[in-house]
């Protein structure tokens, strides 16, 4: 099986005895809150799915982040895993201490053994990871809003909180098991916050018949108002899986994490998660977690060129429409018909007929999937 990105599957969830030890202390310690976005990322690096980080960056990982796409010790990674605070928090915390993490509802998640205190400048941090600083752009807002001060340290996790989804979790230990319970050599990821139409459903399939299996990943977390709500996203795809796949060759289970919206250095950060899980290829299609139009159309497949060194290969696909003609789903390399027999697979359109009530035709969405999402009063963030 692939082996884990940096070579070794991270566990910094602590096993019972040591659990026990932490849980009598951790009253005594001084405390922070986080949301539930930092929250998803303690939980992360607790099972592994961000391997090989064991905790929050340093300035030392953040600045080649920034500057290289590459952590300190030059292994590809993207996308920067923070935790900030106000001045008046790292002024009371020294490096060294240990501090208690929070949920929003007093609950103990982990301990930081803080490492790193440091400031940072908002701007590079905006310009290096979203390519603007314009404050439309979700990911630029959200940074923001983040305070002035960092804190780096390793993790003790002790909790995972629990969600309205926890029958589709899975730690990448357990989908390395299933993987190989199933017997597939060779899986191939498939990032989506979006419910499924015909075109992901064909860029799945078509990957699939170069793999072993299929692993559909949904990010549950926050996203932009007007995406899919996360339990019209797994309604919707338990639907397709139970129609239209083949139940040896398809699974699902859920990315908590926020959808950042950073295009090109996202596609690469989706990619070294889907790694972790065990998959060996990821589909990444045009304007993989892009928004708006900040970045151009391939430039999520384009980064691919500058990490030789990522170890799992990325299946690049074209824009796919339905063509009337050839009464199928094609592309520009395969299909001589011309544009005016196109039906383009385009969400907006999919999202306007969803709103007013509206079934997509079938060479649009299945109509079984089309039904289930309208099944739900308000499909959509608001």
């Amino acid at each position: 099986m692939i082996s884990p990105h940096g070579g070794k599957l991270i566990n910094r969830f602590l096993e019972e005895d040591e659990r026990q030890k932490v849980l009598e202390e951790i009253d005594r310690l001084p405390s922070l809150t986080l949301d539930p976005d930092l929250i998803s990322d303690v939980e992360n690096i607790a099972t592994g799915v961000y391997s090989p980080l064991v905790g929050f960056m340093n300035r030392s990982d953040l600045d080649s982040v920034l500057q290289n796409m590459r952590l300190a010790d030059d292994l590809p990674w993207t996308m920067p895993i923070v935790l900030d605070v106000d001045r008046q928090t790292a002024d009371r915390l020294k490096i060294g201490e240990r501090v208690t993490l929070r949920s929003e509802d007093g609950q103990p998640v982990a301990v930081l053994n803080i490492e790193d205190k440091y400031t940072y400048d908002k701007e590079q941090f905006a310009l290096r990871v979203y390519g603007t600083t314009d404050l439309k752009h979700p990911g630029v807002a959200r940074l923001s809003a983040m305070k002035e001060f960092l804190l780096g340290g390793k993790l003790e996790v002790v909790n995972l909180i629990p969600t309205p989804f926890d029958r589709y979790r899975l730690t990448p230990r357990e989908t390395r098991l299933l993987f190989r319970e199933k017997g597939w050599k060779t899986v191939v990821g498939f990032q989506t916050r979006n419910t499924p139409h015909l075109g992901h459903e064909y860029v799945q399939k078509t990957a699939l018949t170069f793999t072993d299996g299929l692993f559909i990943n949904p990010v549950i977390g926050r996203k932009k108002r007007g995406d899919f709500k996360d339990e019209v996203i797994l309604a919707a795809y338990e639907e397709l899986i139970k129609h239209y796949y083949l139940k040896d060759r398809a699974v699902m289970a859920i990315l908590k994490m926020e959808m950042r919206y950073a295009g090109p250095r996202e596609a690469i950060h989706h990619a070294i998660i889907r790694k972790n899980f065990g998959c060996t290829h990821i589909i990444i299609g045009r304007d993989h977690a892009g928004v708006g139009n900040y970045y151009p159309p391939y430039a999520a497949q384009e980064i691919f060129e500058q990490f030789p060194d990522l170890g799992i290969v990325p299946l690049f696909f074209t824009s796919f429409f339905f063509c009337r003609q050839c009464q199928s789903v094609e592309n520009e390399k395969t299909c001589p018909h011309d544009r005016s027999m196109h039906v383009e697979f385009s969400g907006t359109r999919i999202r306007e007929m969803l709103v007013k009530g509206e079934v997509p035709p079938p060479e649009l969405m299945r109509p079984e999937v089309a039904r289930v999402i309208l099944s739900f009063e308000q499909p959509f963030n608001d």
